[in-house]
Parts: C-alpha cells; sequence; structure tokens
C-alpha cells in the first residue's frame, strides 16, 4: 500500500492524467489506476485518460474541457468552440448544441471523453483565441450543420459581414475560410462596391 500512497501524492485534484504521464511514478501502474478507479479517488473518463475530480459541497467537479482536450491530444495547440456560440453574433441563430468542436493539428473524429461528445476537426490553421470575425466564418463555414433558417441567418451574416472593418473581415477570411466562403464574402464585396460606386 505504501507504494500506492507514494503514488497518490503526485496527483492533484483537477487535473486529468493520461496513463503515459503516470508510469514516471509507479512501477505496477495498471495495478495503481485499478486501485484508485475503485477507491473512487480518479474516474476513468476514456482509453488511457484518468481524472481527479475536486470535490464541491454537491459532488465532485467535472473536468474542464480545455484539460480533457490538452490531455487526449497531448497538445495545447487547440481551438475549442460549440455551434452555441453562434447565438451571441444576432444573426438570427437560437439552437443549442450538445456538441462540442476542438480544430487541432492531430485527430479526426467524435470521441467521448468524460461522457461528453467532442467533435475533433483536423485544420491547418485556425486562431489561438476565438474572435466575432471568426466565429463569423466559422459559421458560414458550418451552415450546412445547422438547423436554422439558413436564408435569413445568410442574409443576417452578410449584414454583420459589411458592418466589421473590411480589412480585418478579409484577413479572417483569408486565413480561416473555406472555398464556399471565401466566393460568398468576395460577392459580397464586390456587391458593396458597386452598390457605393
Amino acid at each position: 500500500m505504501k507504494a500506492l500512497e507514494e503514488f497518490k501524492k503526485h496527483l492533484k485534484p483537477g487535473q486529468v492524467y493520461r496513463r503515459s504521464d503516470l508510469e514516471q511514478w509507479s512501477n505496477a501502474v495498471d495495478r495503481h489506476l485499478k486501485q484508485l478507479v475503485e477507491e473512487e479517488t480518479l474516474q476513468k473518463l476514456s482509453q488511457g485518460l484518468y481524472y481527479y475530480p475536486m470535490k464541491a459541497s454537491f459532488g465532485n467537479v467535472p473536468p474542464e474541457d480545455e484539460k480533457l482536450v490538452s490531455a487526449f491530444l497531448k497538445s495545447d495547440v487547440f481551438l475549442l468552440t460549440t455551434p452555441n456560440l453562434y447565438n451571441s453574433l444576432g444573426v438570427g441563430t437560437t439552437q443549442l448544441y450538445n456538441k462540442r468542436v476542438v480544430y487541432n493539428h492531430k485527430r479526426h473524429g467524435q470521441f467521448m471523453l468524460g461522457g461528453k461528445l467532442f467533435d475533433f476537426r483536423l485544420k491547418h490553421k485556425f486562431p489561438r483565441e476565438l474572435s466575432k470575425e471568426f466565429l463569423l466564418v466559422d459559421l458560414l463555414n458550418n451552415l450546412n450543420e445547422l438547423a436554422e433558417d439558413r436564408e435569413n441567418v445568410l442574409k443576417n451574416v452578410k449584414e454583420k459581414f459589411l458592418e466589421e472593418t473590411e480589412s480585418q473581415m478579409k484577413r479572417t477570411v483569408n486565413a480561416y475560410a473555406g472555398e464556399r466562403t471565401k466566393t460568398l464574402f468576395n460577392q459580397w464585396m464586390s456587391e458593396e462596391s458597386l452598390a457605393h460606386a
């Protein structure tokens, strides 16, 4: 038991660990992990992924999405977003989605982590942080996946696009837009310049 107690000293509440992270502190890592899961010190989140829950008055606090994704990818280079964020743009989207999208350089596909569904998408480029401009571009890139009146959303997005600083919007479109979004944007810009000609 002494080895198990020593092993536990290295674990911090609120952290998500990969099995490979824990091998350095144990010469019987699988046995120790099994014991710690049985005694509910650790929770198994998915294959090779464990969480040391933080306790609160109402029970265990679930792991933060960022920590889950970071441990799963073995990387901090990703952008975590959700279609629910489009609702903050004021373009007529109101649906709530039980979906988290992870733009990253390593994994593709849907994975259940800690009882939540994450949609990992391989992307060459994505910003480090979310911005209004990126969300507008992202919404257009993913328009086909939305359960909204697309024509109405498109009309509202066009107005928002034209309200934004043209240079900033252009940079965001060039960096992150898919071909269809780029075509739309260029069409809107040429219509706008014709209207002001």
